[in-house]
């Protein structure tokens, strides 16, 4: 590879949706959409609900295979027919739910589906020192015990276990559907600080979120949706709480047009970059 296409291809956003639609039946959840998703950034992904955010992170993480469009990963055209298609390539989606086993330990959820084996036997000496790292190198401080059942932790620690065993698997994207739902103050600050390391570990991170305090303390881009059809995106800098709320419940740029991303006079299936 030479040094151009090499530093082309590190411009080039890890993920990028292309005229992405996706229709049941009658129905078209998500129309057109046109997004980039670049390595070591946290880009947030707003909108009413019925905007169409579940269906385009189950669309991404291969739960639903799209209409129409196309998805491109590192440059190159994927086609996600399973979920597990996604994870092995290295899209790690992190559920509302968490999909952790209370009854099992850290250790164990860590682990789960991928334990480690020596001589036919559990190696759990090894398994505990994965865990730890992991949750060492994420700067999980507040785990005392990585043995403890799941179902002990709160709210925060739970989304650290759940977000950890995502980068245990080698993730290059992590998907979060409402990471601070419920949460305390404390425990917000706790997941909000994971999503800024990983960021900063070079992983690329998109959260979707109601909470637009939280986004705008750790996103690096926003995108909006509305009404399945991605009306605005670009740099969190080009926006403020107001004109987000605006592009969320109308679907068109803010009247007067300032600390705000400009759209299509509609306002719908426009994309704004930059």
């Amino acid at each position: 590879m030479t040094a151009d296409n090499a530093a082309a291809q590190a411009q080039q956003p890890l993920l990028r949706l292309r005229g992405v639609s996706k229709t049941f039946g009658a129905v078209r959840a998500l129309t057109g959409i046109d997004l980039d998703i670049p390595a070591g950034q946290v880009t947030a992904l707003v909108g009413d609900n019925g905007a169409g955010k579940s269906t385009l992170i189950k669309t991404v993480s291969g739960i639903w295979e799209p209409s129409d469009g196309e998805v491109l990963w590192q440059g190159k055209r994927v086609n996600f027919r399973t979920p597990k298609d996604a994870t092995d390539i290295g899209i790690a989606t992190v559920y509302q739910d968490l999909a952790l086993c209370d009854n099992l330990d850290i250790v164990q959820n860590m682990l789960l589906g991928h334990e480690l084996r020596k001589h036919g036997l559990l190696d759990e000496i090894e398994m505990e020192k994965t865990a730890r790292r992991t949750l060492q190198d994420m700067r999980v401080t507040t785990v005392r015990n990585i043995r403890q059942p799941v179902g002990s932790l709160s709210g925060g620690q739970r989304q650290a276990i759940a977000v950890a065993k995502a980068v245990m698997l080698k993730a290059k994207l992590v998907i979060m559907d409402e990471p601070t739902a419920a949460l305390g103050v404390s425990q917000t600050a706790l997941v909000l600080e994971i999503i800024q390391n990983l960021a900063s570990q070079g992983i690329a991170v998109l959260v979707i979120s109601h909470n637009l305090p939280d986004v705008f303390k750790v996103a690096d881009r926003l995108a909006v949706l509305f009404l399945g059809q991605l009306v605005s995106s670009g740099p969190i800098s080009d926006y403020d709480t107001s004109s987000a709320v605006h592009w969320m419940t109308t679907g068109t740029a803010p009247a007067n047009g300032a600390n705000g991303a400009t759209g299509p006079a509609t306002g719908h299936g426009g994309l704004t970059d930059g």
